[in-house]
Order: C-alpha cells, then sequence, then structure tokens
C-alpha cells in the first residue's frame, strides 16, 4: 500500500504545483522533508540507546517475561502468533503504556524495539505479519490519560479550562482503538491481505520458545531471545526495592496532594484530582524506571554497566535502517504540503462535510494529522489564535489532536527499522482509527462541553 501512497503523493504534487504555479514550493519541500528526516532520525540516537539499554537490563533480570506473563491473557488474544514469553510481548506492553502517560520520548525506542523483537518471529523477510500490524494500530489509536501537549497550548493561550479535553480525548482514543483492534483483526482475514502459505518444510520447523515448551505458531531468533539471570532476590535487594517504592510512593503523594505535607497547591494545579494523579504519574515515570531496573538488575545478579552498554549499541542499526525510509516519506508529504495539497482537499471535502456540521476549520487539521505532527501542531495553534482557547471548536481541534496520530510517519520509522516493504492492512486499519478519533472527538465535544 505504502507504494501507491507515496507514488500518489509524489505524482500530485507535482501535478498540483504545476497548475497552481507552486512548483519551487514543491521542490522547496522535498528538500526540507529530506533534512527533517535525517535531523529527526539522528535526534533518536541517543533517546534510543538509552531505552534499548534499560530494556537489556529488565530482561537479563527477567523482569520484562514477568509483566508479559501478567498480562498473559490479553496479550494472547491480540497477538496469538506470538510467543507468550518471547522478549516482543514485554517491549509492546511497556511501549503501550509509555503512550497512554504520553511519554513519547520513551515509548518510540520501545516501540521500535518491540517491532525488532517481532521481526525475529517473521518467516518472510520484507512483509508485515499479522503481530505488525496489530502493534502498529494500536500504536496509532493509543488511549490517552492526558493529551499533555493539547493542553498546553491552551493553557499558554489563555484557557479557562484547559484540562476540559481530558475527559473528551480519553472517550475519542476508546473508540479509535477499539476500532483499530477490530479493522486490523478483520482486514487480516480478507484475501487482499491474507499471507502466502509457506512451503511445507518452513511451516513444519519448530524451536521452544522462551519457556522451554515447543510453539509451532512462530519460527524464532534464538538469538533474539536474551535468557534472563537466575539468581534469586537477596534480601538486600527486596529492601532496596521497598524503598524505592515507599520513596516514589511519597513523591507522589506530594504532587498529587501537596497539603497532606503541609505544602500550597501549585497555582498552575488542576482541581482535578485524576488529571493530578496523571500528571504525577507522567512526571514519576521516567525517573522511577531510570531507577528500578538497574536496581532489580543488579539485585539479580546482572552485570548492569555492561549489559547497559550492550543494549545501547544496537541503536546506531536501528537509526541506520530507519532513515531511508523516513526520507522517503517525508520528502512525498512536504512536497504534497507545499503544492497546496491539504488546501485542495480542504476546498473539496468542505461542501460535502457542512451538512454533517462538521466545523470546516477543522477538514485541515483531519488531514493533516496522519501526514505532520509538526503541521499539524500549527494548525491547532492557528485554529486556538483565531477563535479562541474556549471556543468548541478550537476545543474540538485540541481533542482531534490529542486523540489521533502520525500514522504514515509512525509506519514509516516502525516499519523501516526492520525492513518492511509489504504494509498489508497496517495502514489502513491506522486510517480507520484516526478516522474514528476524528469523527468521536466532535460528536463527544458537542456532546459535553
Amino acid at each position: 500500500m505504502l507504494n501507491y501512497i507515496w507514488l500518489a503523493l509524489v505524482l500530485l504534487a507535482v501535478a498540483i504545483g504545476g497548475w497552481t504555479n507552486h512548483l519551487k514550493e514543491v521542490t522547496d519541500g522535498a528538500f526540507e522533508g529530506a533534512r527533517t528526516a535525517v535531523t529527526i532520525a539522528l535526534g533518536l540516537i541517543g533517546i534510543m540507546a538509552l531505552w534499548l539499554g534499560v530494556m537489556r537490563l529488565a530482561e537479563r533480570a527477567g523482569l520484562v517475561q514477568r509483566i508479559a506473563r501478567a498480562l498473559r491473557p490479553v496479550m494472547r488474544r491480540l497477538f496469538p502468533d506470538v510467543p507468550t514469553e518471547h522478549p516482543a510481548m514485554g517491549a509492546m506492553l511497556m511501549n503501550m503504556a509509555a503512550n497512554m502517560l504520553g511519554l513519547g520520548n520513551a515509548a518510540t525506542p520501545l516501540g521500535l524495539r518491540a517491532m525488532r523483537d517481532l521481526e525475529t518471529l517473521n518467516p518472510r523477510p520484507g512483509v508485515a505479519t499479522n503481530a505488525m500490524c496489530t502493534f502498529l494500530a494500536i500504536n496509532t489509536s493509543s488511549v490517552q490519560l492526558i493529551p499533555a501537549t493539547a493542553i498546553a497550548i491552551l493553557a499558554a493561550s489563555g484557557s479557562t479550562r484547559p484540562t476540559a479535553i481530558v475527559g473528551t480525548a480519553l472517550l475519542a482514543t476508546l473508540c479509535a482503538a477499539s476500532v483499530a483492534i477490530i479493522s486490523v483483526k478483520i482486514l487480516e482475514k480478507l484475501p487482499i491481505f491474507q499471507l502466502e502459505k509457506l512451503p511445507v518444510p518452513q511451516q513444519s520447523m519448530v524451536r521452544p520458545d522462551a519457556a522451554g515448551s515447543p510453539n509451532d505458531q512462530s519460527l524464532l531468533d534464538e538469538s533474539a531471545l536474551i535468557q534472563p539471570a537466575r539468581v534469586p532476590m537477596p534480601i538486600w535487594g527486596t529492601l532496596s526495592l521497598l524503598v524505592l517504592g515507599v520513596f516514589f510512593a511519597v513523591l507522589f503523594i506530594r504532587i498529587m496532594a501537596p497539603n497532606v505535607f503541609g505544602l500550597e497547591m501549585p497555582a498552575d494545579a488542576s482541581p482535578n484530582g485524576f488529571v493530578r494523579a496523571v500528571n504525577a504519574l507522567s512526571i514519576l515515570a521516567i525517573p522511577f524506571l531510570l531507577s528500578f531496573f538497574p536496581l532489580y538488575a543488579a539485585a539479580r545478579g546482572v552485570k548492569v554497566y555492561d549489559e547497559f552498554v550492550e543494549g545501547a549499541k544496537e541503536a546506531f542499526n536501528v537509526i541506520l535502517k530507519i532513515i531511508p525510509f523516513l526520507v522517503t516519506m517525508l520528502v512525498a508529504i512536504s512536497m504534497f504540503k507545499g503544492a497546496g495539497g491539504i488546501d485542495l482537499l480542504k476546498g473539496l471535502l468542505s461542501p460535502l462535510l457542512a451538512p454533517l456540521h462538521f466545523p470546516p476549520d477543522l477538514v485541515p487539521l483531519a488531514l493533516m494529522r496522519p501526514l505532520s505532527g509538526s503541521g499539524t501542531l500549527a494548525l491547532l495553534t492557528d485554529i486556538i489564535h483565531r477563535l479562541g482557547p474556549d471556543n468548541i471548536v478550537s476545543l474540538m481541534a485540541a481533542t482531534v489532536y490529542g486523540s489521533t496520530e502520525t500514522t504514515f510517519y509512525v509506519a514509516a520509522v516502525y516499519f523501516g527499522s526492520v525492513g518492511i516493504k509489504r504494509t498489508r492492512h497496517a495502514i489502513l486499519a491506522g486510517l480507520l482509527a484516526d478516522l474514528t478519533g476524528v469523527i468521536a472527538s466532535v460528536v463527544i465535544c458537542r456532546a459535553v462541553l
């Protein structure tokens, strides 16, 4: 599908640019897209190295396997082709948790790690598996507890109720996530998206999974299965983890309810207790993970420094694989934007959406969202400044921004990291989730705001 989408974006950009005398903008867009792609990729190296190092510690300590085992029933239904205790399960779970909390810096490296682990189960190099498509669809429709960026823009613009979109974004993303999961499971069964059967010799190969039991559903790359340390938890380790847990619990209460410690509530604190709790979790999540994982691994007898370095080394190889795919996609998107394609689509769709009471101001934002995060952010800021931060359309726009994802960017980065060229139904499911998020945002905001 990416082949057709990419070719359509490039040809439409040239055709529209030529018709509207914007060919210079098309050329500038191509060069700007290439520069942006490399800048984004290079900026990911450090963050990627950090989180791959942390994940290596979690795997060597056996923590990832424990988390995956605890959530086995849900994950087995979503990803039946992935062995229960395969490293991909833990990476996907941590990516989903990071997305829910709005921890983008952590979510992307963990998602890339999950995709790399899923590739070890892929008997068809270059073709996305059902598990990959499901993971991408869930990633692009992740439930959002706090749309932090949209709230920050509303607050900076002087909104009297910037946190009003917390509930609307949560409900909208629940709708989007439901559609993403349902659609990806239906689409994978359609003949056009079904995987070709492998030759019998390959299908008959069986290797033991991480737990030591045979698994005939997938072929495992044994090099991807990091054997956890077998050292029992010593008493000092248990006490240290308990102290760490109590310390962060105290910090959580102090941020959420400072009056308990005789402190004054910050002037910018939300009156909503749920919002303060999620904000506290967002603030404390990264420091907690960066201290808990190394401490747990050390207690299990893992050489934390050596293993962290080994995990961090993987970042450079992953980023090098991403750059060509990211350049290819962002060049086409930037050319289409420069040609005025978004404005043209707005003009064509506005008359069709008017009878549905869909605000015309939201059309460019909804069209831009799957293509560019920075472009959508600029449009959101423009809407808030033109209409006012407490206008119903501004709140709808903020909800749309917090309830949808840059599907093409995510697909280019995630699939590009493992060399997937045939994405099958993943992008279609992601776009259906984005459409659901947009529609749900408008309907829910009209109903509750």
